[in-house]
């Protein structure tokens, strides 16, 4: 099967949390790298999800160490739709 690995940029305008995070991470923009597989559909292509990752510290955040953490795309979402819905 073939995968991929798409990197895209995410900003969340109030702290966040994930599930397995040990604390609220600040608001700003986080790069995060998607694993996709390629899945075949009455001879079209699509690509699935299946893996995602969050690089902390945000953007342009100074910190001693950066970091790589895995997370769940759908975990991703709704905390994105939910940070999108406060005023």
């Amino acid at each position: 099967m073939t995968t991929r690995t798409t990197q895209t940029v995410v900003r969340f305008s109030s702290p966040f949390q994930l599930p397995g995070f040990d604390a609220p991470q600040p608001a700003g923009d986080y790069r995060v790298d998607q694993d996709e597989e390629l899945i075949e559909v009455l001879s079209r292509l699509a690509w699935r999800r299946v893996g995602a990752f969050v690089h902390l510290p945000a953007i342009g955040m100074n910190g001693q160490t950066q970091q790589m953490v895995p997370i769940d795309p759908a975990d991703l979402d709704s905390v994105l739709e939910k940070d999108q819905q406060q005023p």
